[in-house]
């Protein structure tokens, strides 16, 4: 008789095969937040402070996550939603990043099927004013050669040269006047808010403690001066958690964080760096990759990738020292990304034309100084002398390697040691998922395919239960109110903003239709959580507010 496999081996399994969705319940995580002591306890419920609670789950330990407003709230919704080694990488010499970065790009491709796709580049050669001439496009074909063996390879691809004819297939809006052909690599993309929210998923399947609008006010620490846990206040509670290492995984927001030992120097040099998309039309670009395009007057690239009936513009890169819970797209950055466009394209792009925009603000780890563009994408973790651990810097892409090297450094802390598993660990939802045959299957089963993979059938019990949620939820977009429900049940979503900006894009996507939506996601949370009708009212009013002081800043009419 075959011995059973181990405890850890079945979970993994079950999260692969699981016949329920998971029971992810508030009041359950905050009183395990106060009642129980925990190894480890993370600030942050960004990509980073995510994968490090999975991290240290699926090694064995007691974890614990708290975050102050939504999880991937702040830059982790807030990326060009690529999961790429990054060419320009090459350009500055650091084939180490590149190598990490495919690496890990390859990794999410297994662990996260279901949310992570290939996307091919395309880079236009030109006559004259493009990103590059023909007189560079040698040496740029040399840059995809390093970048394939430094391992696009992985993706089973190799990067092409494209006839005038075949770039234009792939956008036929692209100004053709100077036009010679062009270059086509592969990477990936992902919606970086429901990966974030996967990774948290998968944690509190292996058992950790995660809730959002939880916010830490200040680290406490033992009569030996030793970093002990932290008092956080949620839902009118205020809170003692315990722990025997804290991890600030905040980002940018590390900047601003004066919960440190009195008379302690910040010890990284943080430098928020902002960037900005705006989503416009697919119709008005039609691309069916991401097209990169020269900005007139930048040494910076732009880039237009396309994501259902809407195409996103990107980016800017450029040091912010303003209010990090309030940035903001501005008219002088949208006609920035707008001027590109119209240089780029044979296509006439107005400030009216966009339907949405992010804005959010990279952590670079980097004294003052120099362009932003220019400084290197590496992170760097401290453990200061109370035991307090920091990790800052990186981008979504090696987000997983990150964790793995923020978990190592706090179990020096605890004086403990166990190996890292997320190298193969499945998101929940991965696990068995077959891209080409949901997609082939079409319509509804494709799109839930893509956001929820094996769990979609969950989505689907909702929707047999009352085939009245079969609705839309936002007009013009495929999200159904069943998915509302799904969220508010099964993925912790307790704000009409959580539905609207992050378990669906709604507010990317289609901004003034998800206004019209709020009071109906209103009456889901209402209904789901039992919420008092004035605090429904005042989430709808908030996400007004939001969304109009978004457009008015958009469109110049504030400052």
């Amino acid at each position: 008789m075959m011995p059973l496999p181990p405890r850890s081996t079945i979970r993994e399994r079950a999260a692969m095969t699981g016949t329920e969705p998971l029971r992810w319940v508030r009041a359950q995580q905050l009183d395990r937040l106060a009642s129980e002591t925990f190894d480890v306890l993370i600030i942050g419920g960004g990509v980073t402070g995510a994968y490090a609670a999975l991290d240290a789950s699926l090694r064995g330990y007691r974890v614990a996550l708290v975050e102050k407003s939504d999880f991937a709230s702040g830059t982790s919704s807030k990326s060009s939603k690529m999961v790429h080694g990054g060419l320009r990488y090459i350009e500055q010499g650091n084939l180490g990043l590149v190598h990490r970065s495919l690496l890990e790009r390859q990794r999410l491709r297994r662990n996260a099927r279901h949310l992570v796709q290939r996307l091919p580049f395309l880079f236009p050669v030109m006559e004259r004013g493009g990103v590059f001439d023909k007189r560079l496009a040698k040496a740029f074909e040399s840059l995809l050669w390093t970048y394939d063996l430094a391992g696009g390879w992985r993706e089973g691809i190799l990067h092409q040269k494209l006839t005038k004819a075949e770039v234009l297939s792939h956008c036929p809006t692209l100004n053709e006047e100077q036009l010679l052909g062009g270059f086509l690599y592969f990477d990936a993309r992902v919606d970086d808010a429901r990966l974030t929210l996967s990774i948290a998923r998968t944690a509190v399947f292996h058992g950790a403690t995660l809730v959002n609008h939880a916010q830490a006010t200040e680290i406490t620490r033992s009569a030996r001066g030793k970093v002990d846990g932290a008092i956080v206040h949620a839902d009118g509670r205020e809170i003692r958690a315990r722990a025997g290492v804290v991890i600030m995984a905040t980002g940018v927001w590390l900047r601003d964080w004066t919960g440190r030992r009195k008379n302690a120097e910040q010890s990284l040099h943080i430098r928020p760096a902002k960037g900005v998309h705006i989503a416009i039309p697919w119709i008005k670009i039609r691309n069916d990759c991401t097209i990169t395009i020269p900005v007139p007057g930048r040494s910076r690239r732009a880039t237009i990738t396309r994501w259902g009936d809407v195409s996103y513009l990107g980016t800017t890169d450029e040091d912010y020292t303003g209010d990090l819970d309030n940035v903001l797209c501005t008219r002088q950055e949208l006609d920035f990304l707008l001027e590109g466009a119209r240089s780029a394209l044979k296509t006439d792009l107005q400030a009216q034309d966009v339907v949405g925009s992010i804005a959010g603000c990279r952590p670079l780890v980097a004294p003052p100084g120099g362009r932003t563009q220019e400084i290197r994408r590496n992170h760097e973790i401290h453990t200061a002398d109370d035991g307090l651990v920091s990790i800052v810097g990186g981008k979504l892409t090696t987000a997983r390697h990150m964790a793995e090297q923020t978990i190592d450094a706090a179990q020096k802390v605890i004086g403990r040691r166990s190996s890292c598993r997320t190298r193969s660990a499945y998101l929940l939802g991965a696990g068995g998922y077959d891209a080409q045959a949901i997609v082939a299957s079409g319509g509804m089963s494709a799109h839930l395919g893509e956001r929820y993979g094996t769990e979609a059938r969950f989505v689907g019990d909702i929707l047999q239960a009352d085939a009245a949620l079969a609705r839309p939820i936002v007009e013009g977009l495929p999200y159904t109110e069943a998915e509302v429900v799904y969220a508010v049940r099964h993925e912790l979503a307790a704000t009409v903003d959580d539905v609207l900006s992050r378990r669906i894009r709604a507010r990317l996507m289609a901004r003034d239709a998800s206004g019209r939506a709020a009071h109906r996601v209103g009456q889901i949370l209402q209904t789901e959580l039992r919420l008092p009708e004035a605090v429904v009212t005042r989430q709808v009013s908030d996400y007004l507010a939001a969304i109009a002081l978004e457009k008015s800043v958009l469109m110049g009419d504030s400052a």
